[in-house]
């Protein structure tokens, strides 16, 4: 039987999602879980990677698990009685053979949070990328209209070592609110590279700071040079969702405090 998961973790104490020879990944945990209940080892896989320190809402991974291990309605218990506090299954449906929580994938939805002011709320820690000099929603929308659409973002991705196919992506939208000094910035696309949201947020607050002109950002943009170096913090950020065909436009999970 194949299990859709949707999963929502506190992404401070893990090495990211993926597996990790040191076993402190979203993913292994969550596969050590599934050993407790089957005496097997059970392949999670996830609709993609977050980084070290990035939050997820609502991530999307699929399993196979035996046929008669456990009714599909006790697992959603099970999964979570066997996991830290930190992660936690939210939804187990059954999945049809073909679905595959990666390549079935249309698009994600991802959220970054920045608190602005002089000071950072406690409960906020680890939340939120905390901006003291003061931003101003205009500035940033002006430079998030830039991005908007296809583009080779290959200037504001990292690389992870490996070759790239390609660094052509589509952003459908970048919405920017903000309420008492929390601004919430939530970019839909087709998919993002690596680390590609975390330097769009980060070049967004810049030139709202005055430190890079929009004349700038789309010069960067267009030619591919030069290499965009500033990556805004990993815990400001929020896969908060995973599109896929026939995904229902329903009201989107909401990390703490955001508008």
């Amino acid at each position: 039987m194949r299990l859709k998961l949707v999963i929502s973790y506190d992404g401070a104490p893990f090495a990211g999602w993926q597996s990790q020879a040191g076993g402190d990944a979203v993913q292994d945990v969550i596969e050590a879980a599934f050993r407790k209940i089957v005496g097997d080892r059970v392949v999670v896989q996830g609709s993609g990677r977050t980084d070290a320190g990035v939050h997820a809402l609502a991530q999307v991974a699929h399993a196979e698990v035996p046929d008669g291990s456990l009714p599909l309605g006790s697992w959603l218990r099970a999964l979570n009685a066997n996991l830290p506090p930190g992660v936690r299954i939210m939804r187990v449906t059954r999945a049809s053979k073909d679905f595959h929580a990666r390549f079935s994938a249309t698009g994600k939805v991802y959220r970054y949070l920045i608190r602005n002011g002089q000071v950072l709320p406690p409960l906020e820690l680890g939340r939120v990328w905390h901006v003291a000099s003061p931003l101003a929603v205009g500035d940033l929308r002006a430079a998030a209209e830039i991005f908007v659409g296809e583009h080779d973002f290959a200037a504001f991705a990292a690389n992870r070592g490996g070759p790239i196919h390609s660094t052509v992506r589509r952003i459908t939208s970048i919405t920017i609110m903000e309420r008492a000094g929390l601004f919430s910035l939530r970019f839909e696309g087709g998919g993002f590279l690596y680390k590609m949201v975390r330097m769009l947020t980060a070049a967004l607050v810049r030139h709202a700071q005055g430190k890079a002109s929009l004349d700038d950002l789309r010069s960067i943009l267009l030619e591919g040079k030069p290499k965009w170096n500033h990556v805004a913090p990993a815990e400001g950020l929020y896969l908060e969702k995973v599109l896929y065909t026939g995904t229902p436009k329903s009201r989107q999970a909401q990390p703490p405090g955001a508008v």
